[in-house]
């Protein structure tokens, strides 16, 4: 479905919980780390699962609050962190205009920083992900989204 933004790209519970656990296998061989710091609120779900296959029991957050729904807004930090993050890994699950991304990568210059999903404008902020999507993509988060009925294509593209 294409809409103002671009294109939607739907991502079920399964596949998250998937990719998820790709991004801790290629982090395995990086730590042991001391702990993870989730990028709340949509990097909680992708910190708690790394969390599980990594082993790790300390878990904090840093809470930006940046968009409402579609529309990307000012920064607004909630919650900061402290130290410089040596040791730390940074998880989220989405590095989209990289706004998020600079303000943590300053709070916590020495962590390692790991997205889920990464678009190219904040793909450079980020040290691992697992799945690069254009920056006009939509990803809507199984969170994000309740089941509907779906026309099938030829009924939405009139019959063409």
């Amino acid at each position: 479905m294409v809409d103002e933004k671009g294109m939607d790209f739907p991502v079920s519970w399964d596949e998250l919980h998937r990719t998820a656990r790709a991004l801790a296998y290629r982090l395995d061989s990086l730590g042991p780390f001391k702990g993870i710091v989730a990028i709340t609120r949509g990097g909680l779900v992708p910190a708690a699962i790394v969390a599980r296959e990594l082993e790790v029991r300390l878990v904090d957050t840093v809470c930006i609050s940046t968009y409402n729904h579609k529309d990307m807004g000012e920064a607004n930090i909630l919650k900061g962190i402290d130290g410089d993050g040596d040791g730390w890994l940074i998880i989220d699950d989405l590095v989209d205009t990289g706004k998020t991304a600079k303000i943590v990568r300053e709070m916590l210059p020495k962590a390692h920083f790991a997205t889920v999903y990464a678009k190219p404008a904040g793909r450079p902020l980020v040290d691992t992900f697992v799945t690069e999507v254009s920056q006009d993509t939509w990803i809507l988060f199984p969170w994000d989204v309740e089941l509907a009925y779906a026309k099938p294509i030829r009924a939405r593209s009139g019959g063409k």
